[in-house]
């Protein structure tokens, strides 16, 4: 079984990565999207995007760390892999299934489900791009507004040569609705491909993660805004370890602020923050306490002392 720690734009930077992947055993860590539109994306963008990459490609201890691209130029989005892997990413995943708005505007992420012909070309060029001893993966949902097409997408993605396939258990209309999860719906692709299918949605306890591979058919899963709540949840999910503490996770916070962050720590560092707040209110009462306090500061040396103080 591996547990693999889903991308989420905005939040999990690799800052993140760095704390939960030593925190827990994960197998892989998949970045926040690269956006590719009609050009070759610079190593500065690859490099800040993914810092692990001058580390092998992985985080400090040692959890490869893929980059993952979004888009929807077949030829660019070949030559941007290409790229990802000379600078030392462990093979390519490609974005099938982001949800928001303003990136489906712009006809990437969930919005191609509704071309199984384009994905199948994205994904080809993307094969022809990258070495065959790359791993080439993909995530989707299973459709737009239904899952009619959901097994008609995964084999245009298996049928032009990628290795993985990653199916978060939702349509994009479904949104991140827990009552719409539908595990087994990933059933008919299991059965139906040659290549890995890994399980994504609503895994936030061991037994969760149980149900999730009886009813999907899937070994292998995928953690994203659980990993949030619950910061040594693949943990959790793995070995059935107790979940981490409120005391336990002071201790996280405070090492988390102590991390380097270096150019972006004004602009960006609060919102993060706060916004990982909003998940560890969902598991932890204890922690509306200190977001009360937390979400009135702008300054990230406030919220620092703040935590610290905590």
């Amino acid at each position: 079984m591996r547990v693999i720690l889903a991308p989420m734009e905005g939040v999990l930077d690799h800052r993140m990565r760095q704390l939960l992947s030593e925190l827990n055993p994960y197998d892989l860590c998949v970045t926040e999207f690269v956006r590719v539109v009609n050009q070759p994306i610079s190593d500065k963008v690859f490099y800040r995007l993914a810092p692990e990459l001058k580390q092998g490609g992985k985080t400090r201890n040692g959890t490869p760390v893929r980059v993952q691209l979004l888009g929807q130029d077949p030829d660019w989005l070949g030559h941007n892999a290409a790229r990802a892997i000379e600078l030392g990413s462990p093979g390519v995943d490609i974005n099938f299934g982001c949800p928001a708005k303003t990136v489906n505007r712009s006809k990437g992420g969930a919005v191609l489900l509704k071309e199984p012909e384009l994905i199948h070309r994205i994904v080809s060029a993307m094969r022809q791009a990258v070495p065959a001893d790359q791993v080439l993966s993909a995530k989707i949902r299973l459709g737009w507004e239904c899952s009619s097409q959901t097994l008609e997408i995964a084999q245009a993605i298996e049928s032009a040569g990628a290795n993985e396939l990653a199916i978060h258990a939702r349509t994009k209309a479904d949104g991140y609705r827990a009552e719409a999860i539908k595990w087994d719906a990933i059933a008919p692709v299991v059965d139906a491909l040659n290549i890995p299918v890994i399980a994504n949605g609503e895994i936030n306890s061991f037994a969760d993660g149980q149900r999730c591979q009886q009813a999907s058919g899937c070994r292998d899963l995928m953690i994203g805004r659980g990993a949030l709540s619950r910061p040594n949840l693949a943990a959790v999910v793995k070995h059935n370890a107790d979940p981490l503490s409120w005391e336990a996770i002071r201790d996280v916070l405070a090492e988390y602020v102590t991390l380097e962050i270096s150019g972006d720590k004004e602009r960006y560092f609060p919102n993060r923050i706060k916004q990982w707040f909003g998940y560890l209110r969902q598991a932890y009462p204890e922690a509306n306490t200190l977001f009360r306090e937390l979400r009135q500061l702008q300054r990230s040396d406030e919220i620092i002392a703040l935590l610290n103080a905590a």
